[in-house]
C-alpha cells in the first residue's frame, strides 16, 4: 500500500508540474516553440505537410537543410530516414515543384564521394533544429556539423575528431556544374545550375565557400572520381574536396554566400551579411530577426501544444515567397530575371503558388507587412514586364502548375486595403491582359478563356482539363478585377462586365443535386455525373469541394440551394457522408484523397486548399455556432506541432497561415474585400502588433476544449454584433473580447445584417 501511495504521491507532483508548465507565460524566445521538424514525416503517397526543416531567415533568398534524399529527389529531408548525404542550399519551395540553384557541402573522416556511400547515420536525439540554427552528429564520421543562415548566405561549424584525414567535400550536383578551388585564399567558388524548370538558358547559382583554416590537401572531382592535380573543372557533375588535420574537439568554420548574378554579387553577399561575425554572432542575430517577426502577435493560454503549434505554422507562413533580389555595389536592389535572364533593377520574389496562397498568406501579408507587400507588387509588376505575363507558380519563373488567374486576388487584396508604393495601373493593365490571352504554360493567363468569356464557362467536353475549377476561379478573379476597377474609377461598363462575368459561378450550379457540375458546350451538364469524383472538371478535389469557391457571393449561392437551413445542411452533408470517392481520373488514389479518406470527417479534405474556406460559410446562412464547432474539430484534430503534424500539403504557408487565422479568430474567406470573417478563437489572449506599432488585442478569457462558442462580443467596449471584422478596425488597434460559452448560442450572430460580404445582399 505504501508503494502505491507513493505512486500517487509522485503522479500528482507530475500532474501539478504539468499544469504549471501548461500555463505559459509571455516569453521573449519565441523561436522556441517553433518545430521546423512539423510536416516532414512525409511521403509520395501521403502527406503530413510535405515540408522539410528550412534553416533560414524570413523570406530568405537562401534556405539550408540537411539532405536524406538523394540528389534530385523532391523529399529532400524525410523524418523517417536514417542517413544524411549533405547539407544542401535550397530553394525547394515544394516536393512536387522541386528545386533548383541547389549544391551541398558534407564533412567526413574517410573519402567518399558518391552520395550513397557518403551518407551517414544520425538520430534525431542528437539533432537540434531551430529556424536559425541546426546541429546534428554524423555516426559514422564522429563529426558534429551546425548552420546559421543569413538571407544570402551562412556559417557552418564542424566539429571534426583527431584526425589527418577530415574532409569537407562540395557537391556542385549534375546538370552543369563548375568549381574553382583557391589555396591560398582557402576558397572555393563555382556554379550550379541543377533545376526542374522555370529558368531561362543562362541561369546558374553562383557561390564563395570561404574556410577559416589552411587546406592540407585539395582537389576538384569530376563523376564521381578525383581529378588528379586538378582545382578547375566545368563537366556535367563536379564538385570539390578540402582535406584538414585536426585535433580532438577541433572545430573548423565555413563562410558561404551566393548569387544569382554572379560571383563578385556573391563575395559581395558575405561581406554584407557576415562581414567579421562569428558563428555564434550569425546564430544571435538570427534569432533576434525570428523572435522580432514571431512577436507581431503574441499569444497566451493554457496548452503548451497549442502555443507551439501557431509559432510552428506562423514560421512557416513567413518562409515564402523567397525573396529573389540582391543589392549591388552601390546598394539598390537589383535582380536576376528568372523570365528573361537579365539583370533589372528592382524587386522580384519567387516560390509561390497562388492558387494556394491568395487564401490566406497574401492576406496575412496585406495585414501583418504592408511595406513588404508593396514590395512584392513591384516584383508581379517586374515580371510582367519581364515575361509578358503575371506569375501564378513560379519557381523562379513560370511553371505550369495548377489553375487560375489568382494574381487578380494579390493584386486587388492590397490594394483595396489600402496599400500603395507601387504601379497599380500597370498591374491592372496586366490581370486585363489575363482575361484575354493564355500564357506560355498553362497556368498562366487564362487557359479557355475564348470558351469562357463567350459562354460563361469553360466546357467539360472541349479538351480542356479541370475546366469547372477553371470557371469557379476565373470568375472570382472577374469579382477582383470589378472591385480594383471601381478603386481606379474606371468606366462603369468595365466595372459592369466583370461584375457581370462574376456571376458566371451560377452556369456550373445544378439545381438538381445542388452541386457545381462540368457543363458542355452545347449547354447541357456532363453526364455521368459523380460528385465524388476527383478531378475531371475539377482540380485536385472534386464536386463537393469546388461548390463552395464562390467567395465573392455566399449569399448567392445560399440562393441557389434553397435558402438558408437548406444551405446549412448542404453544409452539414460534408461532415456526415462518407470519405467514398472516384480516382478514375488519375487511377489511383493521389495523396490528397487518401488524406481526406482517414481525417474521418466525412468529404471535408482539410489537407487541400479548396475547402479550406468552407467551414466560414456557415455565418453567411445564420449559423456560426456550426462555424465554430467544426472549426475547433479542426484545429485539434488536423495540427499539431510534431513531424506528422499538418492533415495534408502546408503548400507555401497556406494550411499554416489558415491555423494562424483561426486560432486568431478571423479568416480572409473573401480576399479583394476588407473583411475577415469570425470563427472561434483558440487563445485566452492574442496581441497583434501592425506595422505602425498599434496593437489589437483580441481577449477570450474563458475560452477552453469545451468553451468553443461565442455568446457575444465587445469591440472597445462597446457591444458588437457581426460576424465579421473589417480591415480598418484592426489596423487602428484596439480590444476585441469574445465571450465564450459551453453551448451554440441562440442569439450572437444570427440576424441577416450580421453576416459578411456578399455581392448577393
Amino acid at each position: 500500500m505504501k508503494k502505491i501511495i507513493s505512486c500517487f504521491a509522485f503522479f500528482a507532483l507530475l500532474t501539478h508540474s504539468y499544469v504549471f508548465a501548461q500555463t505559459v507565460p509571455k516569453s521573449t524566445n519565441l523561436v522556441d516553440f517553433v518545430n521546423p521538424l512539423m510536416g516532414t514525416q512525409s511521403k509520395f503517397s501521403l502527406s503530413s505537410g510535405n515540408t522539410y526543416p528550412a534553416i533560414a531567415l524570413p523570406w530568405g533568398m537562401n534556405f539550408w537543410m540537411p539532405q536524406t534524399g538523394k540528389m534530385g529527389d523532391g523529399w529532400s529531408y524525410m523524418y523517417d530516414a536514417e542517413k544524411i548525404r549533405g547539407f544542401k542550399q535550397t530553394h525547394q519551395p515544394s516536393p512536387w515543384i522541386n528545386d533548383y540553384g541547389q549544391f551541398s557541402v558534407m564533412p567526413m573522416t574517410s573519402l567518399k564521394i558518391d552520395e550513397n556511400a557518403r551518407a551517414s547515420w544520425f538520430s534525431h536525439k542528437a539533432e537540434t533544429v531551430k529556424p536559425n540554427y541546426y546541429k546534428v552528429y554524423l555516426a559514422d564520421y564522429d563529426v558534429t556539423t551546425e548552420i546559421t543562415p543569413t538571407e544570402r548566405a551562412a556559417q557552418f561549424r564542424f566539429t571534426f575528431p583527431k584526425s589527418d584525414s577530415s574532409y569537407v567535400l562540395l557537391d556542385a550536383f549534375d546538370r552543369g556544374s563548375y568549381v574553382k578551388i583557391i589555396p591560398s585564399e582557402r576558397k572555393i567558388i563555382g556554379y550550379t545550375t541543377k533545376n526542374s524548370g522555370g529558368v531561362p538558358a543562362n541561369f546558374k547559382n553562383y557561390f564563395v565557400l570561404v574556410f577559416d583554416k589552411d587546406f592540407k590537401f585539395s582537389s576538384a572531382w569530376n563523376n564521381k572520381k578525383i581529378a588528379k592535380d586538378t582545382l578547375e573543372v566545368k563537366a556535367n557533375h563536379v564538385g570539390a574536396i578540402v582535406r584538414f588535420e585536426t585535433k580532438t574537439g577541433e572545430k573548423i568554420g565555413l563562410k558561404v554566400a551566393s548569387s544569382f548574378i554572379s560571383y563578385e554579387q556573391a563575395e559581395r553577399n558575405m561581406t554584407t551579411e557576415l562581414g567579421s561575425d562569428t558563428f555564434d554572432q550569425t546564430q544571435e542575430k538570427g534569432r533576434k530577426i525570428w523572435n522580432q517577426e514571431l512577436s507581431r502577435i503574441t499569444v497566451e493560454g493554457d496548452n503548451l501544444d497549442e502555443i507551439r503549434t501557431f509559432y510552428s505554422c506562423l514560421y512557416r507562413v513567413l518562409l515564402f515567397p523567397r525573396k529573389f533580389y540582391e543589392f549591388d555595389a552601390k546598394g539598390k536592389v537589383v535582380h536576376y530575371s528568372p523570365y528573361n535572364g537579365e539583370v533589372r533593377p528592382g524587386y522580384m520574389f519567387t516560390d509561390n503558388g497562388f492558387w494556394d496562397t491568395f487564401r490566406a498568406v497574401f492576406p496575412y501579408f496585406t495585414l501583418m507587412y504592408p511595406t513588404m507587400n508593396a514590395h512584392i507588387m513591384e516584383g508581379l509588376a517586374n515580371a510582367y514586364d519581364e515575361s509578358g505575363f503575371l506569375p501564378e507558380w513560379a519557381s523562379p519563373g513560370h511553371r505550369d502548375c495548377m489553375i487560375g488567374s489568382n494574381s487578380a486576388s494579390l493584386i486587388t487584396d492590397s490594394y483595396v486595403k489600402g496599400i500603395r508604393g507601387y504601379d497599380i495601373n500597370k498591374l491592372y493593365d496586366a490581370i486585363i491582359k489575363n482575361t484575354s490571352h493564355a500564357g506560355p504554360v498553362s497556368s498562366v493567363g487564362r487557359f479557355g478563356h475564348d470558351y469562357y468569356n463567350k459562354l460563361g464557362y469553360v466546357p467539360y467536353d472541349v479538351k480542356i482539363n479541370e475546366n469547372a475549377a477553371r470557371t469557379l476561379e476565373y470568375a472570382y478573379a472577374d469579382f477582383c478585377i470589378a472591385q480594383l476597377a471601381k478603386e481606379l474609377k474606371k468606366p462603369q461598363a468595365e466595372i459592369d462586365l466583370y461584375l457581370k462575368r462574376s456571376q458566371n459561378y451560377r452556369n456550373l450550379f445544378d439545381p438538381q443535386t445542388k452541386w457545381m457540375r462540368g457543363k458542355n458546350e452545347d449547354g447541357k451538364f456532363q453526364t455521368p455525373f459523380n460528385p465524388f469524383k476527383w478531378g475531371d472538371a475539377f482540380t485536385e478535389g472534386n464536386s463537393i469541394h469546388y461548390t463552395w469557391s464562390v467567395f465573392q457571393d455566399v449569399k448567392g449561392l445560399v440562393g441557389l440551394m434553397g435558402g438558408g437551413e437548406a444551405f446549412v445542411q448542404k453544409l452539414d452533408s460534408v461532415f456526415t457522408m462518407p470519405p467514398i470517392f472516384d480516382d478514375s481520373y488519375y487511377g489511383f488514389p493521389i495523396h490528397e484523397i487518401r488524406e481526406m479518406q482517414i481525417m474521418n470527417m466525412g468529404n471535408y479534405a482539410h489537407g487541400n486548399q479548396p475547402i479550406q474556406h468552407m467551414i466560414y460559410l456557415y455565418n453567411y446562412a445564420g449559423a456560426p455556432s456550426k462555424a465554430q464547432f467544426w472549426l475547433r474539430q479542426v484545429m485539434k484534430k488536423l495540427y499539431q506541432p510534431t513531424p506528422d503534424g499538418y492533415c495534408g500539403d502546408e503548400d507555401n504557408g497556406q494550411t499554416s497561415a489558415w491555423y494562424v487565422f483561426s486560432s486568431l479568430g478571423f479568416y480572409p474567406v473573401t480576399p479583394g474585400t476588407t473583411q475577415y470573417v469570425i470563427g472561434s478563437p483558440l487563445f485566452k489572449k492574442a496581441t497583434i502588433t501592425m506595422e505602425d506599432g498599434k496593437k489589437f488585442t483580441i481577449e477570450s478569457p474563458k475560452t477552453s476544449a469545451a468553451n468553443l462558442y461565442v455568446d457575444g462580443a465587445t469591440m472597445n467596449g462597446k457591444p458588437y454584433g457581426n460576424t465579421y471584422l473589417e480591415h480598418k478596425d484592426i489596423q487602428k488597434g484596439g480590444t476585441l473580447q469574445f465571450n465564450m460559452i459551453s453551448t451554440p448560442s441562440k442569439a450572437w450572430g444570427i440576424k441577416p445584417e450580421a453576416a459578411p460580404f456578399s455581392l448577393t445582399k
